[in-house]
């Protein structure tokens, strides 16, 4: 059976607090932080770097991390087979989003998945991208869903093409752009963005709006990745949102905000499926990207 100490660490990873995770485990913090730092000792080397905001994954501690969850996950996948009579459909789907925006995304695969297998257990979590990525490496989530300029350059994630996708500015009703008829990006730079954090492929492009300019872009640029705080900033002040296209067809979109007919050439992007390339996904994994594929094909 697998040391306890590996399921500590995997949950202080999870959690990035030794508090949170301690609950989550059954110890107390103080037992916790005791299991961690034997399990370093005897490594040799520290798992995480200790903070005032929580824990940070050192580099050896992110590989450590990364093959224990494995192990963990091995072992329940294991153990939860005996028990349903190795149904490998009957196990936990973890996803995650990035940016949280795209969560719209997920209604028809997930629907999909569970009318083909009722059985199958779904836990989504929204993140920025960095955060996603960890949590892809350690083995918080199975999957992650979103933009494929975002995973590109890392050799150690696959990625699988799903659908490119057309963004959009979007202002209150009565925003002073609405009154001009041809805007320019040095329109757009006058005013206040809300962008989702690490939002690439636009990060540089939000970013080009304001530096181009001489404009420093922390002084303008609002990070939200909680789209309803986001639609609320737009919709109370002249700041500038930007919004996936299928939100701005529904009557909900028309009775507070517009759509700014602008940079449609500019704003399109691809979204993939991305998994850890050194794991083969297990059944669940596998079909749920397939339900991916075929429903977001069709979208």
């Amino acid at each position: 059976m697998n040391d306890r100490r590996l399921s500590h660490v995997v949950a202080v990873a999870r959690y990035g607090a030794f508090t949170a995770a301690a609950e989550h485990v059954g110890l107390t913090q103080s037992a916790l932080t005791k299991s961690v730092r034997d399990l370093e000792r005897q490594l040799g080397y520290p798992i995480f770097e200790r903070t005032a905001r929580g824990v940070i994954l050192t580099e050896q501690g992110e590989l450590f991390v990364e093959r224990a969850a494995r192990l963990l996950d091995d072992t329940h996948a294991l153990l939860a087979g005996a028990a349903t009579g190795s149904d490998p459909y009957a196990d936990v789907l973890r996803v995650g989003v990035c940016p949280t925006s795209l969560d719209y995304l997920l209604l028809e695969p997930v629907t999909t998945l569970l009318r083909r297998y009722p059985q199958a257990r779904i836990e989504v979590s929204g993140a920025s991208f960095a955060r996603v990525v960890q949590q892809l490496r350690t083995g918080s989530v199975d999957v992650a869903l979103g933009f494929d300029a975002a995973f590109q350059d890392l050799p150690d994630i696959e990625r699988t093409h799903l659908t490119t996708r057309q963004s959009a500015f979007f202002v209150r009703h009565g925003h002073p752009l609405l009154e001009r008829s041809d805007v320019t990006l040095a329109d757009i730079a006058e005013f206040e963005l809300v962008a989702p954090s690490e939002s690439r492929p636009y990060d540089a492009f939000i970013r080009d709006i304001y530096e181009s300019r001489r404009i420093d872009p922390r002084t303008r640029i609002h990070t939200v990745d909680y789209f309803p705080l986001a639609r609320r900033i737009v919709a109370s002040t002249d700041a500038i949102g930007f919004v996936h296209d299928a939100y701005t067809r529904t009557e909900r979109f028309a009775r507070a905000f517009v759509r700014l007919p602008f940079f449609e050439s500019m704003t399109q992007s691809a979204i993939c499926t991305a998994i850890r390339r050194r794991w083969p996904p297990r059944p669940i994994v596998r079909a749920f990207m397939q339900a991916c594929a075929e429903t977001l094909a069709q979208v």
